[in-house]
Order: structure tokens, then C-alpha cells, then sequence
């Protein structure tokens, strides 16, 4: 949970709020490999302040030959998830290039665990909605188990190769056998 004298937090139209020195920091609803601490901490080199929260009006898809999942606005359904408090610009950059193209940053409004408020946040919904490769359910427990080890390596060969789009550095790690 974010501390109070660390900075405020407030709703704005760019998922941002203002930290206590007055500089513009944002806040980002992550719901799948970013939920993960190593993951983060690869990308960011630290780990933000952050908090259990639900995004309303989405579901999170499994998406077939990818090991992350995917959102999508649908009716009735909620995704879990946390909110990363306090992003400054240069590391949204780095969480922009990591989502690539797969994905569309949108403003939303989150509601944070075990409180009444509702907080706007960016997060990275599936760019291609038709797409006919989502199904189910994505279980984070269970890639967490079976899957985070390599991901986390992939993440790091993405981090160590700036040039290289995360979708590519991606392919090059998963190749089909």
C-alpha cells in the first residue's frame, strides 16, 4: 500500500497523480506476467508502491501460443489485479515498449481491494479484439508456477537488448520446437 507522505494519490484523466514533490508520476493496472515482483523488478529495477485492486467490465483471456494473458472490455466481468502507484514518465516509456504493439494503453478506473475508492490507472488492453487466438481464463498461480522462471529470463534478454521489440525478443525465446 502506498504510504501517505509519499504521495498523494488522485484521479486524473491520464491515469496519473502527483507525488509529494510536485512531479507527475502515473499509476498502471497490471494483471498478468507484471503481477509478479521478478518481473517488475527486471523492468523497472525496483518495485513500486502498489495496491490490490479490480477492473471492472473486463475479462482476462488466456491467449493460445503466448505464455501472458490478455484483457478485453466485456459485459458483466472483472479482472483482478494490482495498480503500480507512483510510475514516472521515463519507466511508462519502459512499460509501453515492453507491451509493444500487442497492445493499446488505456485510461481506465479501477476500484482498489477492501476500499470504497476508485482510482484511474492506465493498462494495456489487447490491441486486436476479434482476435480468435483468446479463450478462457488466464490463471496467474498457475503460469506463476510453471512458467515465470522462463519469463522472467525472457525479460532480462529484453532489457539487455533495447533495440529488440519485447514481441521479438519474445519469439526468439518461446521458438516452436
Amino acid at each position: 500500500m502506498a504510504s501517505a507522505n509519499s504521495f498523494t494519490v488522485g484521479v486524473g484523466s491520464s491515469g496519473g497523480c502527483g507525488n509529494a514533490n510536485g512531479s507527475s508520476s502515473h499509476n498502471v493496472f497490471v494483471y498478468g506476467s507484471l503481477l509478479a515482483d521478478d518481473v517488475v523488478r527486471v523492468l523497472l529495477r525496483r518495485i513500486p508502491q502498489n495496491s490490490p485492486a479490480i477492473l471492472h467490465g473486463y475479462h482476462r483471456f488466456s491467449i493460445k501460443g503466448r505464455v501472458y494473458p490478455a484483457i478485453l472490455p466485456v459485459e458483466n466481468k472483472k479482472v483482478s489485479g494490482r495498480v503500480l502507484l507512483g510510475i514516472t514518465a521515463p519507466e511508462l516509456d519502459i512499460l509501453d515498449k515492453f507491451e509493444d504493439f500487442e497492445y493499446e494503453k488505456r485510461s481506465v478506473d479501477v476500484s482498489l481491494l477492501g476500499t470504497p475508492e476508485v482510482l484511474q490507472a492506465y493498462t494495456y488492453v489487447w490491441a486486436k479484439s476479434d482476435d480468435t487466438n483468446l479463450y478462457g481464463d488466464w490463471d496467474f498461480e498457475v503460469w506463476k508456477e510453471s512458467k515465470m522462471k522462463d519469463f522472467v529470463n525472457m525479460t532480462m534478454g529484453f532489457v539487455e537488448e533495447e533495440s529488440k521489440p519485447r514481441v521479438v525478443t519474445y519469439e526468439s525465446y518461446y521458438k516452436p520446437e
